[in-house]
């Protein structure tokens, strides 16, 4: 029993990891219709931005932690205006190419800037401590991951729901120039999809850095990817499709890590990807998506 409960921990601890990124990518999807691949470099540079924190001048560690996800919030801000804003009414195979290009930029510039080699980032020692509970014993990481997860899921909805700028964001993912014609400025509410995402990816970072121990400058490729697997899978575009996805995804790869042979675990992703395209081919749309006719408004 003990042994299931630390497994279902550390399956809710990916598949939280998985939704904040997802999410992340989601929202600014939903409203511009841009795939942002270089949403993964966001948690290179909160990374980055803890290391540097705590090398030079940072003397708690337990002050890292805001000034990563504020660093992620900033440097979405910039991709935002630099990259994104000059190709917002481009074709979408123009965003997509933007966005990797954006990726191997920031990417480039910290291995010629800072080293290709993993710089370590101390993390507070809480973080790595052990919860015990009789005879259970789990990481306090990955608890604390799924609690915040849950909050940041919980604050993002009430934003959306309870404030102007989130009825804006959600009135411009269904109709962006009726939204346009009401008075609200489109860069106001772009922008602020963009800091919402980027304060999503500076959370997810906050536990992977403490989870890695260290920073290098490829450390976002996969976790984007995955969040956008993750996103396909619920649904592009949809929020509840994101959390969904990544919940699914973080699951059931935790799943084929406890349960297939050793010899065949290194096989694990494959097997997922494999899967999730079965999903897809039963559920193209995704598991949330909606399905758009030939000649709707939204298609």
């Amino acid at each position: 029993m003990e042994y299931f409960i630390q497994q279902l921990v550390n399956a809710l601890s990916v598949g939280s990891e998985y939704a904040l990124l997802a999410l992340g990518l989601a929202i600014v999807f939903s409203i511009i219709g841009l795939v942002n691949f270089a949403h993964g470099e966001l948690i290179t540079v909160a990374g980055y931005a803890m290391f540097f924190a705590a090398a030079t001048w940072l003397p708690n560690p337990w002050l890292a932690l805001p000034i990563g996800i504020g660093g992620a919030a900033l440097a979405a801000i910039v991709f935002e205006k630099v990259a994104f804003r000059a190709i917002r009414n481009a074709s979408t195979n123009t965003g997509i190419l933007t966005a990797f290009g954006v990726s191997i930029i920031v990417q480039n510039v910290f291995i010629i800037f800072v080293a290709t080699r993993p710089k370590p980032v101390q993390t507070p020692d809480f973080l790595s401590s052990m919860i015990t509970i009789g005879e259970l014993t789990v990481p306090t990481l990955q608890v604390l991951e799924t609690v915040v997860t849950t909050i940041a899921i919980a604050a993002l909805l009430i934003i959306l729901k309870k404030t102007t700028v989130g009825m804006a964001m959600r009135a411009a993912s269904k109709d962006f120039m009726a939204v346009r014609l009401m008075g609200i400025k489109a860069n106001w509410v772009i922008q602020s999809a963009f800091i919402i995402s980027g304060i999503l990816a500076g959370i997810a970072a906050v536990f992977i850095i403490s989870r890695r121990g260290a920073v290098d400058p490829f450390m976002g490729s996969v976790p984007v990817l995955k969040a956008f697997v993750a996103c396909v899978l619920g649904g592009l575009g949809s929020l509840q499709g994101a959390v969904i996805g990544g919940v699914a995804l973080g699951v059931f790869e935790v799943l084929l890590q406890v349960t297939l042979p050793q010899e065949i675990t290194a096989y694990r992703d494959a097997i997922v990807f494999g899967v999730v395209g079965l999903v897809l081919v039963a559920f193209p749309q995704g598991l949330l998506g909606r399905k758009v006719e030939l000649g709707d408004k939204e298609a």
